[in-house]
């Protein structure tokens, strides 16, 4: 039993909160920030050369073409991820998911200074195998270290790192292109930066703590390991994707991450270098500032899970469908108009705003789905196998909206178009699986060594 003067329930979890003693280079604070170093420079700098507007150059044609193979490799990586985990172990998962970044922005660089093209679809290729094991290893890690009464707030905390890539890519593309109000590519010297900075991944990933390591405030300890054989963990892997609920949110997964490609061409076609910079620091501003007020709420005890994830959907799709809405009118006009925004321009508050906000939606979208991912988990293998398929899921989605977005129509109109069609189509079942979090009736237990109750089928 533990002390009543030191600890406290969680109303949603029944799991007590304890001051269990902690080192702080052993805390999940410590870890979490470790874990968003690496979502930093690896991830976050990647999406601050995309924030540019395909990856900052002047046509969105070949660096979509080269997003979609990243992403088509991620597919696959992702799905034989807990086979390296069983391996290598969440920890060198992580730093072997670093090691493809900085050669796609090296690719990026030479394509942007010297013309070449082939070291760009190496650089993707490079990056796709890579990244898959470090989305899994990340989602995996910021699911299963924290306490769960801080759940919603580390994961607000560990993608606010994300962002801040590519708020600080914006900052400094901003100060270089500060006086280009036309179209065009950005500044190569941007990129050099943009290498250093994806370089240092590895090791920064060599200070993250193993999860036998980690100290947690409720005193229990993370288990986060593959225990069983690799054919094995393939084949639960498969099953657990073709489970009713896994599939129901199939589309509510695409139609959240298929608006990445969508909004970041959709600044690179309209917008001037300039504009385009401001955009990329603006918009991370504001989704920081989205994701974290969502990570608080989903903490808020005072509230029941049931209501909790009902009304935060609600707020999303209502959000969504708005800004969907908007980004039809403008695109269906512009096609015809074919402007190109400065921040000067009549109409520029229209065009841009609407930019930030899907930014912004993008940002509580993927918060949201390690919400769905945390309460369909039921032990600490089903964490990993699960955050594999998300982001494989993830991957997957995204690979079609580069690819769609390389072909000049749709990079224009028919992206935006299917985005909200997708929207339209996933609200229903995601919400068939959703209205059962949180249940009166649910019967649940504990995730061993993770502070999570979940339900039992």
């Amino acid at each position: 039993m533990a002390d009543p003067e030191n600890s406290s329930s969680d109303l949603a979890t029944g799991v007590e909160k304890r001051d269990h003693p902690t080192k702080w280079y052993r805390s999940t604070f410590y870890n979490m920030t470790i874990l968003g170093l690496c979502n930093f420079s690896a991830p976050g700098i990647w999406g601050a050369m995309n924030s540019l507007g395909a990856g900052g150059a002047q046509s969105p044609g070949l660096v979509n073409a080269a997003n979609a193979l990243t992403f088509c490799l991620m597919v696959l990586s992702c799905y034989f991820s807990s086979v390296i985990v069983k391996y290598l172990g969440i920890k060198g998962a992580l730093i072997f998911g670093t090691l493809g970044y900085a050669p796609y922005a090296a690719g990026l660089y030479t394509n942007n200074r010297f013309g070449n093209t082939w070291f760009v679809l190496l650089g993707a290729a490079l990056c796709g195998i890579s990244a898959g094991v470090f989305w899994m290893a990340e989602a995996a890690i910021a699911i299963a270290y924290p306490e769960p009464w801080n759940k919603g707030k580390a994961l607000g905390y560990w993608l606010t790192y994300r962002l801040s890539g590519q708020i600080l890519g914006g900052a400094i593309n901003l100060g270089i292109n500060a006086d280009r109000n036309e179209a065009g590519k950005v500044s190569y010297t941007v990129y050099l930066v943009f290498i250093a900075l994806q370089a240092a991944g590895p090791f920064v990933a060599l200070l993250l703590n193993r999860p036998s390591k980690v100290q947690r405030k409720d005193g229990k300890k993370v288990e986060l390991a593959i225990l069983k054989d690799p054919w094995f963990e393939i084949k639960e892997t498969t099953r657990e994707f073709f489970t009713k609920n896994f599939l129901l949110i199939v589309l509510w997964i695409g139609q959240a991450v298929f608006s990445e490609a969508v909004f970041f061409t959709y600044l690179a076609l309209w917008f001037s270098v300039r504009a385009r910079a401001l955009g990329s620091f603006v918009s991370g501003l504001v989704a920081v500032t989205c994701g974290n007020l969502l990570g608080w709420y989903l903490d808020n005890s005072r509230l029941s899970l049931r209501t909790r994830a009902r009304t935060a959907f609600t707020v999303i799709v209502v959000f969504q469908g708005a800004c969907w809405i908007w980004i039809t009118v403008l695109v269906t006009r512009f096609r015809h108009t074919h402007p190109t925004y400065d921040w000067g321009s009549p109409g520029f508050g229209n065009a841009f705003a609407v930019f930030v906000l899907l930014t912004a939606a993008f940002q509580i979208n993927y918060l949201f789905l390690y919400f769905f991912v945390t309460n369909l988990a039921k032990d600490e293998p089903q964490v990993i196998r699960y955050a594999a398929l998300l982001r494989g899921t993830e991957s997957a989605w995204q690979a079609i909206s580069y690819g769609i977005t390389s072909v000049t129509v749709f990079a224009e109109v028919g992206a935006v178009y299917w985005n909200f069609a997708l929207w339209g189509v996933a609200i229903y079942p995601a919400w068939l699986v959703l209205r059962h979090f949180g249940g009166p009736k649910e019967k649940v237990e504990e995730i061993p060594g993770s502070g999570y109750r979940r339900k039992v089928d």
